[in-house]
């Protein structure tokens, strides 16, 4: 517990539990937010990681930190901590830079996507294949329901969907992807489908207006996957079921720059605890394993609190 105390005694500690208490970060990212050099933000980061305050995960050839999860004593004093930290005078301009940070990796992606909206489906297939695991997530789709497909791309879910759900909006944040989505709904004769721009973090969706979520191969995307997450918990009905589906944890870095992959897939564990924050209960996760040449993916249902 000293060597907890100790770490936190430094301004430049403070602010950097603060910043992490938002979402995970790198280095680099953090050297920016804070406009300090590298080696100082290093040395501060191993001081804090050392005392448990934070953990470190490795995507490849980077490292995210992030507040641990598994301190006890920092869990049990984290909400009376959290209050004090808002009190910091630099916090203003903390949270507009982590708020930069986190559009700059949405623009990111953004611009990637709405590049190569038209070959994205050919690019994905062969880049990086997956195993087969339509049919499993379609028979968990609920009958006669609203039905949200959050990150649709080019809409190869749709026709599917629309024979199962009363009502079914598909929202991204690519004004590319979106064409393309209609123009496979017309070429189909498929109709009747609510599509939207926006956010993953920022649905266009009412509270509680939709019965079924669903997340194919997107959350590694996302800027802030826990933001995603608290923001499709929102967006759902009391009951109402999340269906996820993304890479199982993996090691091939080269997808950050040719799939515009923000996150190198992620472990049951994690999704389970992150799924659990934000409101879901009787999580069930299944890992559908691919072959030699394929990247394994995990099926995650959840279902909202009541």
């Amino acid at each position: 517990m000293l060597e907890f105390f100790k770490a936190l005694a430094d301004p430049c500690r403070l602010r950097l539990t603060a910043i992490l208490l938002r979402g995970e970060f790198t280095v680099q990212e953090l050297t920016a937010i804070l406009g300090m050099g590298q080696s100082r933000i290093s040395r501060h980061l191993k001081i804090l990681t050392e005392a448990g305050v934070l953990s470190v995960k490795r995507h490849g050839t980077w490292s995210y930190y992030r507040v641990a999860g598994d301190n006890n004593f920092f869990a049990a004093i984290r909400p009376a901590l959290e209050q004090e930290l808002k009190t910091l005078p630099e916090r203003p301009q903390d949270l507009a830079a982590v708020a930069r940070t986190l559009e700059e990796r949405r623009r990111r992606s953004q611009e990637f996507f709405d590049l190569h909206a038209r070959q994205w489906d050919d690019l994905a297939r062969t880049l990086l294949p997956v195993p087969d695991y339509r049919e499993k997530l379609l028979t968990l789709v609920p009958e006669g329901k609203v039905v949200v497909e959050v990150g649709l791309g080019t809409g190869g879910l749709l026709p599917a969907l629309v024979a199962k759900a009363r009502t079914v909006i598909g929202v991204d944040h690519s004004p590319e992807m979106l064409g393309e989505a209609n123009r496979r709904m017309a070429a189909s004769g498929v109709s009747g489908v609510d599509l939207r721009l926006g956010e993953m973090s920022h649905l266009p969706l009412p509270d509680n207006s939709a019965d079924c979520a669903i997340l194919n191969m997107v959350l590694h995307h996302a800027a802030a996957p826990v933001d995603v997450l608290n923001e499709i918990s929102r967006v759902l009905s009391p009951g109402g079921i999340l269906l996820l589906v993304d890479l199982a944890r993996h090691e091939q870095d080269w997808v950050r720059e040719q799939l515009a992959d923000q996150w190198l897939g992620f472990e049951e564990d994690e999704l389970r605890s992150w799924l659990e924050s934000a409101g879901f209960k009787t999580i069930i996760a299944e890992r559908v394993s691919g072959t030699a040449r394929q990247e394994s993916v995990l099926l995650v249902q959840g279902i909202k609190h009541s």
